[in-house]
């Protein structure tokens, strides 16, 4: 976890609660907390940070804080929670496929391997930033490009990193999922997301 700027606890807490972002996903999953929120889209060019050589581990945490940080400095006095996750294989980053094809594409190369999924995310407040990432390792079981091709149509992942949907048909997918926080792979780990919160004053009965 990193952290920056200092804790104080004699602050006036909760702070008014934003995502920043429009993940249906994630919204649904922080929900399930019960503290009202909004959800900001960020707004912010991703494909710049990737394209500056950062290894996948600070990627997902540079990512997670661009969009932290752009929604909090047009809504200062909030406690803004930014995501962002990144697949990898060895040092090969997936990105939202966006296309069948790409998709596709992916999973030919995802299947019969073992690959790491990076949940990152970062709490912004007047007052603290806080990071922090969560790693899943998925054992994606042996498919042929039918069953692949079937897969992506029927489930249509274009907007997933590693172009499966955990939450849907892409269980089947994989044999082992090696994992600290269910809630991680669908993009939000809310076990540590919520010690954060809780720690800052959001109170566990609402």
């Amino acid at each position: 976890m990193f952290k920056n700027m200092g804790k104080n606890q004699s602050l006036n807490l909760p702070y008014p609660l934003i995502l920043a972002s429009t993940s249906k996903y994630r919204a649904e999953l922080l929900s399930k907390l019960g503290w009202k929120f909004s959800s900001i889209a960020p707004e912010v060019d991703e494909d710049q940070m990737k394209g500056e050589g950062h290894s996948p581990d600070q990627l997902a945490i540079l990512l997670s804080r661009m969009k932290a940080k752009a929604v909090y400095l047009r809504n200062e006095g909030s406690c803004v929670i930014g995501s962002d996750q990144v697949c990898r294989i060895d040092n090969q980053i997936f990105s939202k496929p966006q296309t069948i094809e790409r998709a596709i594409e992916q999973l030919t190369h995802l299947q019969g391997k073992s690959h790491e999924l990076l949940t990152a995310v970062t709490v912004m407040t007047p007052q603290d930033e806080i990071s922090f990432l969560n790693r899943t390792i998925l054992h994606m079981r042996d498919l042929t490009i039918d069953e692949i091709s079937h897969y992506v149509r029927s489930d249509l992942p274009l907007d997933c990193a590693g172009s499966y949907k955990l939450e849907s048909l892409g269980i089947k997918l994989f044999e082992k999922i090696e994992m600290t926080d269910h809630t991680a792979i669908i993009g939000l780990p809310l076990i540590e997301l919520s010690n954060i919160l809780i720690d800052l004053g959001y109170p566990i009965s609402n």
